[in-house]
């Protein structure tokens, strides 16, 4: 059977599995979009406002999913705006195919209209960057890029698609089905090797990460981890992957770390690493651990051959994939030692950790979050941007076995509502919470429109200070009373928000939240609460961290 080039390649997606992907339209792939026009209810095009709104929704998805997020979109700028969620997949590690519209191949070299070296472009923030020239070879690359999104270390591939190959006709035959991988799994004989150095250990501890643990999987390693006692912690932005009422579950090393979580790492004597990379707000910028050789054992397990030793010397790398991994630590036998005390110490702390005080804001944020603790439902999604406000959801829900958290290891801001309209395509009856500032809200609002018209309409929860938060912290503490290029007058959000279809209300008070959110969560075409979060409620020269460890003492002291 003849096609042309955009058939097949949509052809060869279906056989892989894919089910939804993400984009803007451009002249650059019109036989792919044809070819999309007889998918519905199969392979689904969610129509996006900018490029890198689909990006990030791919990204996204291919978070919370485990397959690979698709996107499609035009050459040159379409790409460019796209690169975010490219840079954004690769330091979460999710696993993407970007197809990007290319000139004809009669014209490369040029530079023509909105021409770009794709290689070069996108080498350094890809897995694989390749250009299909002949259109018999995109079952094999497509199945090549497949695999690589999702092997190893998963994280982002693209792929050029040069118009005239689009529209070339071919009799090649499409994939015949999906791509299967087995994980890499450790030897017995490995195993009783990392038995034996954590039955020496004295102040031993679990830190995990990664996005690519199978249902059940995380639960054979809290089996392992309550049954030895061990502290368990959670790298950056993926304490949603464990139970964090686990009483082994210790918190997150990540931006913001708190005390308690640096204690437990820099005197662990042992750490065993699972799936993790050793980044830098996971290491507190590279300083809880000695470069190259840290004092201590560390025990780094991970899919990706390329992962292990590439910061930390390990005292035993293991090539293995976290899920047949996870398996063969739960059929160990428990590691008994004197560390319960060392663990309960570290749980007492991350508890400790949601006493807060009232905090000088219209809207007081931990009053918000101890309501959102018991009001949401075991398999919540929350998303969150960049920004201050993200410590919010990141420190102070508690995460069950079902519920998840998508945010950006990359600190990309703009990322939350694209991620939770993405959420809401995947699974459309779930709750799905967005945390955004006012800042990071306006980098992509106009996915709202996206939201609208694919009824993948989230909660978000914007908290407007008026100000780039984060930014205006450092300002003031580096150069006080100098702000400069922070301040920002915003539009009616709630107007914007109502004009998109969206359940929309202006929250200025805390005693205004509960009933707010109720009619929120009852509203059929997703909401938006504005709230009114001070930029008083957190002071330039007084974290919230402080703020936090200040109350605690003060309450030990009386």
């Amino acid at each position: 059977m003849e096609r042309n080039g955009g058939q097949l390649l949509v052809e060869c997606l279906l056989s892989l599995g894919a089910k939804k992907s993400f984009g803007v339209p451009g002249e650059s792939y019109l036989a792919v979009l044809d070819a999309l026009h007889d998918t519905a209810g199969r392979l689904d095009y969610v129509l996006c406002r900018n490029e890198g709104g689909a990006a990030f929704m791919a990204a996204a998805y291919g978070k919370l999913t485990g397959s690979p997020g698709i996107c499609f979109v035009t050459r040159g700028p379409g790409a460019t705006n796209a690169s975010i969620g490219v840079h954004t997949a690769l330091q979460d590690s999710a696993p993407v195919i970007l197809f990007v519209g290319q000139v004809g191949t009669d014209m490369k070299g040029r530079e023509a209209f909105q021409e770009l070296d794709y290689k070069a472009v996108f080498g350094t923030m890809a897995k694989w960057a390749v250009e299909i020239d002949q259109v018999e070879r995109i079952p094999e690359i497509l199945s090549r890029a497949w695999t690589l999104a999702v092997s190893g270390r998963p994280g982002p591939v693209v792929i050029a698609l040069p118009e005239d190959m689009l529209t070339s006709l071919t009799v090649a035959a499409p994939l015949s089905g999906p791509v299967e991988i087995a994980e890499p799994a450790p030897t017995a004989e490995v195993m009783q090797r990392l038995h034996g150095i954590l039955e020496c250990a004295k102040r031993p501890v679990i830190l995990y990460g990664g996005c690519n643990w199978a249902n059940g999987s995380m639960g054979a390693v809290r089996h392992f981890a309550e049954a030895s006692d061990i502290p368990v912690v959670s790298v950056f932005r993926y304490q949603d992957q464990y139970d964090n009422a686990s009483p082994t579950f210790c918190g997150e090393a990540g931006v913001g770390m708190v005390a308690s979580v640096k204690e437990l790492l820099r005197d662990a004597d042992v750490i065993l690493a699972i799936n993790n990379r050793f980044g830098e707000n996971s290491t507190d910028g590279y300083t809880l651990f000695d470069v190259p050789q840290p004092r201590q054992q560390i025990i780094h397990v991970h899919g990706s051959d390329l992962e292990i030793g590439k910061v930390y010397r390990p005292t035993l790398g293991i090539h293995a994939g976290p899920n047949a991994f996870a398996e063969a630590l739960g059929a160990l036998e428990p590691v008994k030692g004197g560390w319960a005390e060392w663990r309960a110490k570290g749980r007492a702390a991350y508890e400790k950790g949601f006493d807060l005080p009232d905090l000088p804001s219209p809207v007081d944020m931990g009053k918000v979050m101890a309501l959102l603790n018991d009001v949401l439902p075991d398999d919540v999604i929350l998303t969150n941007g960049a920004g201050n406000f993200t410590v919010w959801p990141n420190k102070f829900f508690k995460f069950g076995p079902k519920a998840r958290l998508l945010a950006p290891q990359s600190g990309a801001m703009g990322y939350g509502v694209p991620a939770a309209v993405a959420a809401k395509v995947a699974h459309p009856e779930r709750t799905v919470v967005c945390f955004a500032g006012d800042g990071d809200f306006q980098m992509n609002c106009q996915e709202l429109a996206t939201a609208l018209q694919h009824g993948a309409q989230p909660i978000i929860l914007l908290l407007n200070n008026g100000i780039y938060g984060t930014i205006r912290a450092h300002q003031e503490r580096h150069y006080p009373e100098r702000v400069s290029g922070t301040t920002m007058i915003n539009p009616d959000f709630v107007a914007l928000a109502k004009s998109y279809g969206f359940h929309a209300e202006r929250v200025e008070t805390t005693d205004d939240f509960a009933a707010a959110f109720e009619r929120a969560r009852a509203s059929k075409t997703g909401a938006l609460l504005d709230l009114d979060i001070s930029p008083e409620a957190l002071t330039p020269r007084q974290t919230l961290s402080q703020m936090r460890e200040a109350a605690l003492s003060a309450k030990e002291t009386a």
